[in-house]
């Protein structure tokens, strides 16, 4: 199991990612030349078996070990009326997780996935990011942890996933942080909220770059400053595949928002991630483009949970 013992860790891993096996992916590009079919006829497909092929170092991908898993945390800038739902709800969806009621459940079934469910201290959100970081040093480190622990090796494929009220409030400020651009350009309606619940989005994600834009010196700080628990979990969880090379399918807004301070430190991060879905969320675009990353599917979606990764796994 990968733990990271501190964050000077974290850093070197990120500075050193393993590459993915070329011998494994010509290998089966070589046995894609051979097989009765016109070359390119299956369009992406063949360039998604490529990708699985080089990362679980074989000629032939399979797909009989994918694990979902979802990480909760709460927020403390749900204080300030960011989102539709109160707070209370992430404990709610988490008991719903545990007891097979909600969509992952149903999706993960489908695609073959065990699921794990990851709850991060939800009686103590993280602190309000317009008026203080939003974890310790020793919080973030072990937030991260908790989802380095979701990689492990024989993994097929990894499928992250979230749940939290009001965390893309601080997804905008990590993707604003990491590659520019005003609030309004990165904050959406979320679960759900009116024209002022977005104004105050906007407002809030500001707020929260004046006062820590400065002192983000590394992903890390970035993620202390601006994350939240199962944000930090989720870009754990991505490092430690890497490390491991297990390929992932990343979600919505929020599992690539938690990407985007490791991309800004190590744009090699996404090498062995595919993104699922474009999602509804404003500001998911234009996130994609920056990781450089196409979406396998555009279905509308914007439910989190990890649930348009378990789609596109099938």
């Amino acid at each position: 199991m990968i733990r990271f013992v501190d964050r000077a860790a974290f850093a070197a891993a990120l500075a050193e990612l393993p590459a993915l096996d070329a011998g494994a992916a010509a290998a089966a590009a070589e046995r894609q030349r051979v097989l009765t079919k016109p070359a390119g006829s299956l369009g992406r497909l063949e360039e998604i078996a490529l990708f699985m092929a080089g990362w679980q170092r074989r000629e032939r991908p399979r797909a009989e070990r994918i694990r979902a898993a979802i990480f909760a945390g709460n927020h403390g800038v749900a204080a300030r009326g960011v989102s539709a739902f109160p707070a209370e709800v992430t404990a709610q969806m988490v008991a719903n997780f545990r007891h097979g009621g909600a969509a992952i459940n149903a999706l993960a079934q489908a695609c073959g996935a065990e699921l794990a469910v990851v709850a991060l201290d939800l009686e103590r959100p993280t602190g309000d990011i317009c008026a203080e970081a939003a974890m310790s040093e020793a919080d973030c480190l072990s937030a991260i942890n908790a989802g380095a622990a979701a990689a492990e090796e024989g993994l097929d494929l990894l499928l992250p996933g979230e749940m939290g009220i009001a965390n893309s409030t601080p997804a905008a400020a990590l993707c604003a942080q990491a590659f520019g651009g005003a609030a309004a350009h990165w904050v959406g309606r979320g679960t759900g909220v009116d024209g002022e619940g977005l104004a105050r989005k906007a407002d809030a994600v500001s707020l929260a770059l004046a006062l820590h834009g400065a002192h983000c010196a590394d992903a890390f700080e970035t993620l202390r400053r601006l994350g939240g628990r199962e944000i930090a979990a989720l870009a754990g969880a991505v490092l430690a595949a890497r490390m491991l090379r297990v390929p992932v399918m990343l979600d919505g807004f929020i599992g690539c928002a938690a990407v985007a301070p490791l991309a800004k430190d190590n744009p090699a991060i996404v090498d062995h991630c595919m993104a699922a879905h474009m999602s509804a969320e404003a500001g998911h675009e234009r996130l994609l483009a920056a990781l450089a990353l196409e979406p396998l599917l555009r279905l509308d979606m914007r439910l989190g949970e990890g649930s348009g990764a378990a789609v596109a796994a099938q």
